[in-house]
């Protein structure tokens, strides 16, 4: 196969970038450039070569809408009950999504919220053991360091080899004071797609939980997460889901909800008010929600699950993998090592380029 030229590179990384765009309402004719009919939906596009989505996806005309809409309702209030409305619609849309029950998710503002929320109900002793690896994201080292300073828990990090770990390498680290194992569904870092199946039953064989960061796989791919072994997710809007900041649905397995207990409290869980200033909270998943939410960022990602859900996950898959297997041989035959180990199946493509990064700014 030849290198590719710089404008043919860019094509190929741009559509790569954007291949998990959703779908406008009516799906334009396919074409080579715009296989899954989205480019409409995204103004950016006409600039712009946006390679940037693993960090902050770009925004659609309908969710501009949505968010529109929301401003008009804020400056008017003639309906405020279309918050509510919004939200509800919202967890219904990704629970069906994603495969799981809508008293399973409950919506934070950040999904450091959520790892946080997870570790905060867990009943740590001085000897546990909690076991991540070397290329999940910052803020669970800072959350596990801290927490190893407050009680003694035992930090493992688990390194990588070729840009990977596997179910060995975990497993060379678990034992039966292991508590938690907590990974990046998808590693920021090079896109390292984990097999959570395996790892959750790895967990369970020890009595632990698997949390899985999921902002870089969710809206990337076809899951359902009651099959995936894991106990706990969170994610974000405003990447793969091409939502907004603020809306982080974190989902919590049914047979945890009734031990985990909130870390904050607010009218916001308030089920039943009884006589004497007491009250009856919710149960389910919805306890986490202890304030006011983000309601504008619920409207952009009310709006965005319709997109995705419109264009398909299955058909995002397919079209992102293809194309990022092919960016694969080509950043090869340009004399690149990559950083993404071969043969994985995310959205994700890092390589090493050896331009400083002013440099590659300025180009």
């Amino acid at each position: 196969m030849s290198a590719l030229t710089r404008r043919s590179f860019l094509k190929t990384t741009t559509a790569a970038g954007l291949a998990t765009l959703p779908a406008t309402r009516a799906l334009t004719a396919l074409s080579r450039q715009d296989a899954l009919g989205v480019r409409g939906e995204f103004p950016i596009t006409n600039e712009v070569a946006y390679l940037n989505s693993a960090s902050v996806g770009p925004v659609s005309r309908t969710v501009r809408d949505a968010l529109d809409s929301y401003a008009d309702e804020r400056m008017l209030y003639r309906n405020p009950a279309s918050r509510q409305i919004a939200k509800a619609s919202a967890r219904a849309k990704f629970a069906s999504l994603f495969g799981a029950d809508q008293d399973e998710i409950a919506f934070l503002y950040s999904t450091s919220d959520g790892e946080n929320v997870v570790v905060s109900a867990m009943d740590w002793q001085a000897g546990d053991n909690v076991v991540l690896d070397e290329l999940h994201f910052t803020t669970s080292f800072v959350l596990y360091r801290e927490l190893e300073k407050r009680t003694g828990v035992e930090l493992r990090i688990v390194p990588s080899r070729g840009g990977r770990t596997g179910i060995e390498d975990f497993e060379a680290r678990t034992d039966a004071r292991t508590r938690l194992l907590s990974v990046a569904w998808v590693s920021n870092r090079n896109g390292f797609r984990y097999d959570l199946p395996s790892l959750g039953e790895l967990a369970h064989a020890n009595g632990a939980y698997l949390y899985a960061d999921a902002v870089q796989a969710l809206g990337t791919f076809s899951t359902n997460l009651h099959d995936e072994g894991v106990d706990f997710a969170c994610s974000n809007g405003y990447k793969w889901l091409f939502a907004d900041f603020g809306c982080a649905p974190l989902y919590v397995r049914r047979e945890h909800l009734e031990w985990m207990h909130p870390d904050r409290h607010g009218y916001g869980q308030i089920a039943e008010t009884l006589p004497d200033h007491r009250f009856r909270l919710k149960t389910n998943a919805e306890k986490f929600e202890h304030a006011n939410s983000a309601h504008g960022s619920i409207a952009a990602m009310d709006a965005a699950l319709d997109l995705l859900t419109e264009v398909g996950l299955d058909r995002i898959e397919e079209h992102t993998i293809a194309l990022t297997e092919q960016l694969y041989e080509d950043i090869e035959d340009l004399g690149l090592n990559l950083f993404t180990p071969p043969g994985n199946r995310s959205s994700i493509v890092s390589f090493y380029h050896g331009l400083a990064p002013a440099k590659l700014s300025d180009a």
